[in-house]
């Protein structure tokens, strides 16, 4: 009883997140991400602690629920992470840069893109490495999807989820979206949230 209760107290149900992936890690561990992990696959596959993703998925909802929307950037060098955080964007009025981050955007005044955000939102901290740098120097807090095989040292808050999936990262910025609509007091209730994880997609 006690196990079912914790699967409806879910953002989604577990299903939702074995169906995108959600819990499927590298064949590589990090120490860091050690407490993240549920098992190991016969395949070598880490997977990923699903509850663990889901609790953490909430409090980062809280956590950039509370910041200007403006004064939030998420960052996607990843290709199957750019449409996700532009519909973020566009739904929550945080800022993104989808694409190359070009140096000194957060240490350099003189460089077109610059900007100074109060916290910084990662989809992978190899892939966003420049923005993660740049973070530190200038000492904004981050919150950043880490997969089974990303060091966390420098990391605020941290995402375990599977950072390289299309659906995985859907799902993932889907429920961000709304965790912060929700926690702003935009929406009441999930039903008003009008859109679907599908929006979230990246195309092939």
């Amino acid at each position: 009883m006690e196990s079912e209760n914790a699967e409806q107290s879910m953002l989604v149900p577990e299903e939702m997140y074995i169906s995108s992936g959600t819990e499927i890690g590298t064949q590589q561990k990090r120490s860091d991400m050690e407490p993240f992990i549920a098992k190991v696959r016969t395949d070598g596959l880490y997977l990923i602690d699903l509850k663990e993703a889901d609790r953490r998925i909430r409090e980062a909802g809280k956590l950039l629920a509370r910041y200007d929307p403006q004064q939030v950037l998420a960052v996607a060098v990843r290709q199957y992470a750019q449409k996700p955080i532009t519909l973020l964007a566009e739904v929550t009025g945080i800022r993104a840069m989808p694409g190359r981050f070009l140096p000194g955007t957060l240490t350099n005044p003189h460089c077109n893109t610059y900007t100074e955000p109060d916290i910084l939102l990662l989809t992978d901290p190899i892939g966003d490495y420049q923005a993660l740098k740049e973070a530190i120097t200038v000492g904004i807090p981050v919150v950043a999807l880490c997969d089974t095989n990303n060091q966390t040292k420098y990391i605020d808050w941290v995402v375990p989820v599977n950072n390289k999936g299309r659906k995985s990262l859907a799902l993932t910025y889907w429920l961000l979206a709304r965790e912060i609509l929700k926690n702003r007091g935009d929406i009441k209730d999930y039903d008003e949230f009008e859109y679907r994880v599908d929006d979230f997609e990246a195309e092939l």
